[in-house]
């Protein structure tokens, strides 16, 4: 009679793999790119970060001396934080330096100058990529030379100029030399260049003449080009100083850049207010680069990266 058999009688033998054993599944394990990449894209954050905070940190700074009492904030040895912060700074310094008139100047001269400076770099760069005419190179040669001359060389026959005029204090003298930018010009042409002569051959066959495949291909296929002039031809004509400065004879007409040295200069025991009103001015410039960003930086890097 045979005794009953346990599992611990029981001996496998060893078995040799053949064709139909299935090797057993392993654990996957991080590939060591992807650690590489992972290190490199967390070394890339810290540095931009590092970047922005060395960026910002002027800028704090600015905030920090607006807010700070100014006699407290020197004797407590100019610490990277508010001292004694007057809240109210930037209300007095709206007030006391009248600059809702001032800013009010600047956005008349600024809009002019921007919505000028697009119309004629639009139309003068499609007459140079697109139209057949005389001499059209050296035109345009002689046109893009103009960007050699700073405005110290043609300040003086301009200030002439304005002053035959009688537009000293007015917005035609603010603006008169600045309807049109050669930069403008070029930047937007090479984008007109880069049109396919396919939407040209097809806008022709719909009976678009100059104008209409102008409006209706040309400046929409260039649009990110065309904002990223625009907030160029913006940021430059807000920050205009020695034009200003050349032509303003009377109080009344000083743009926001004229007006924040005087303003500072008249409340030197106060020199809070004075940064209060420089963050003021800047408002503008953030409002715009924030809202246009994307414009800019698709314009500037257009046709850099061919596919």
């Amino acid at each position: 009679m045979s005794e009953p058999t346990t599992d611990d009688d029981v001996v496998v033998a060893p078995t040799t793999p053949g064709l139909g054993d299935v090797p057993a599944a392993r654990t996957p394990s991080a590939r060591p790119g992807s650690r590489a990449r992972l290190a490199k894209q967390v070394g890339w954050y810290l540095t931009l970060t590092l970047l922005s905070l060395i960026v910002l940190f002027p800028v704090w700074m600015i905030l920090v001396r607006a807010l700070s009492q100014p006699i407290a904030y020197l004797t407590a040895g100019q610490p990277p934080r508010p001292v004694e912060p007057e809240w109210d700074v930037f209300s007095r310094a709206f007030r006391q330096g009248d600059l809702d008139r001032r800013l009010l100047t600047s956005a008349g001269m600024t809009i002019i100058i921007a919505t000028a400076q697009v119309v004629t770099s639009v139309l003068a760069a499609y007459a140079f990529a697109f139209l057949r005419f005389p001499f059209r190179r050296l035109a345009f040669m002689g046109f893009m030379a103009t960007l050699m001359l700073p405005i110290e060389v043609t300040l003086i026959a301009n200030v002439e100029t304005i002053r035959t005029l009688g537009w000293f204090n007015s917005f035609q003298g603010l603006t008169a030399p600045f309807l049109a930018a050669a930069f403008g010009t070029f930047l937007i042409r090479q984008g007109f260049l880069g049109i396919p002569d396919d939407l040209r051959d097809a806008a022709e066959l719909d009976g678009y003449g100059h104008l209409g495949f102008l409006w209706h291909v040309a400046v929409p296929v260039t649009r990110p080009i065309i904002a990223s002039f625009t907030v160029i031809s913006f940021l430059s004509a807000w920050n205009q100083y020695l034009w200003p400065r050349s032509i303003i004879t009377r109080e009344a007409w000083d743009t926001i850049q004229i007006a924040l040295p005087k303003f500072a200069s008249e409340n030197i025991n106060q020199l809070n207010l004075g940064f209060a009103a420089a963050i003021i001015a800047a408002l503008p410039i953030l409002a715009i680069l924030i809202f246009f960003q994307r414009h800019l930086i698709r314009g500037l890097t257009a046709g850099a990266v061919k596919g």
